[in-house]
């Protein structure tokens, strides 16, 4: 099963918009799908996310690898879980 995860930030209204299509798409497609608050997790000690994507929020990674940012690009990710 793939895995999604999509980095966000608190307060972020396109990361919330990006986290509904994801959710609505993770049973019709068969992955599953993990939210990262990018700024939660430098808070915990791990700012690595923050520092690479925290200017392009939201991002989707596809199986650990980034796929797009800034917005869902569902038909790449369509064909990508083909």
């Amino acid at each position: 099963m793939h895995r999604v995860e999509l980095l966000t930030r608190d307060g972020c209204s396109i990361c919330t918009s990006a986290a509904a299509q994801l959710r609505g798409l993770a049973d019709e497609l068969g992955f599953t799908l993990a939210v990262t608050d990018v700024d939660a997790a430098a808070a915990a000690g791990d700012a690595a996310l923050r520092a690479e994507f925290g200017d392009r929020l939201p991002v989707v990674l596809l199986d650990g690898r980034e796929h797009s940012y800034w917005e869902v690009d569902e038909p790449r990710l369509r064909a990508d879980l083909a």
